[in-house]
């Protein structure tokens, strides 16, 4: 039992920088600078919990050795008796803050709290994948509907029979990808579907993808990444207009990216204008490599769609549903396809996280 050399000097290195935070908020000219001040706090309110926790750990350990010493040095036998009923509950407090110091260490997602752009794509099994695919959309609808979510169906196109062969939806809340982002990959389906007369169990696949809504870009323009020319500005057949040097050509050397501007009266308004052009053709450029992204981010995640790429199968005549990641198997599908997921997502958490200490007690070992 106890925490790690490695972890308690990184507490007690955060809990520091937590106190010289705190008194920097205090200083009027952190204050009066809204920027500074609004970061800063950000950050101390990032770092409050684990910071809680660490104090209330030490606080534990020193209440422990309390109590054993009071067990070592006292004679009264009910003060003994006493001290050893507190002390069980003390260590046992002790263990559970040791299991959680570590996770609070973790890096944290930094898209958890953004908002989700939820795909639902029919996969492999026809009309059957598309009507599944619809209701994956109202397990996730009344998710949503249960966390006090919104849920906003952006495109959708659907089949005659009710169902959906893709739909896309933004869904608005705290927290939402940092619980659903471990719903991205295939779902299967088995069931005998409607439209079967034989009776025969068919299985079907949907693919579900869940990205992080995309931030606004911000395009910055550094100087030292341009170079500006100035040239006369020319009329029909190169002829000059003027004889002074008005006309302006801005290259981005990043991008290679090149605007000229000569339309305007001076080179001051042609320069502004340019700058405007660029900042246009930049953002283009970073929406376009920014849609890349999340195209091949959601390819990475739901895979192919095919039957063997599975990540939970929704079995009807057994009224089961089996998450083949961590096998949890439960027996509730009416339940769960309401909206009942937090069993499924919790154990997932709990599966991810523990992987991640796997990894950092790894690290540790190295180190020490």
């Amino acid at each position: 039992m106890g925490l790690a050399k490695l972890y308690f000097t990184k507490l007690e290195n955060l809990e520091k920088n937590f106190e010289e935070i705190s008194a920097k908020l205090t200083d009027p000219s952190i204050i009066s600078d809204r920027e500074t001040y609004t970061k800063l706090a950000k950050e101390h309110s990032e770092l409050s919990e684990i910071v809680d926790t660490f104090r209330e750990y030490k606080k534990i350990l020193h209440q422990i050795e309390e109590n054993k010493k009071i067990i070592e040095e006292e004679t009264d036998e009910e003060l003994i008796e006493l001290a050893k009923e507190e002390l069980k509950n003390l260590e046992s407090h002790l263990e559970n803050l040791e299991k959680k110091l570590p996770i609070l260490l973790l890096p944290k997602d930094p898209n958890d709290e953004k908002n989700v752009i939820l795909e639902i794509r029919a996969g492999a099994g026809g009309e059957e994948a598309a009507l599944f695919a619809a209701e994956l959309l109202r397990m996730y609808q009344r998710y949503a509907e249960k966390k006090g979510w919104k849920l906003e169906i952006l495109d959708a196109n659907e089949t005659g029979l009710g169902g959906l062969k893709e739909v896309i939806a933004k869904i608005e809340g705290k927290g939402a990808y940092s619980r659903l982002k471990y719903e991205s990959g295939v779902h299967r389906v088995q069931r005998v579907p409607i439209t079967e007369s034989s009776g025969r169990i068919h299985t079907s696949t949907v693919t579900v993808a869940v990205l992080p809504e995309v931030d606004e870009v911000t395009i910055e323009i550094r100087p030292e990444d341009l170079k500006i020319e100035t040239m006369r500005a020319s009329g029909h057949g190169g002829q000059h207009v003027n004889k002074t040097e008005t006309a302006v050509r801005i290259t981005h050397i990043p991008t290679g990216i090149v605007v000229t501007c000569q339309n305007e009266r001076s080179q001051y308004q042609n320069k502004i204008t340019a700058l405007k052009i660029l900042r246009a053709k930049l953002y283009e450029l970073a929406q376009r490599e920014q849609n890349e992204k999340i195209q091949k981010e959601r390819k990475s995640q739901v895979g192919t769609g095919e039957r063997s790429e599975k990540i939970r199968t929704y079995n009807y005549p057994q009224n089961r549903i089996t998450d083949h990641r961590i096998g949890l198997t439960v027996y509730n599908l009416p339940q769960v396809l309401d909206g009942e997921l937090d069993e499924f997502i919790e154990a997932l958490i709990t599966y991810y996280r523990t992987e991640a200490l796997k990894r950092e007690e790894a690290k540790l070992s190295l180190v020490a």
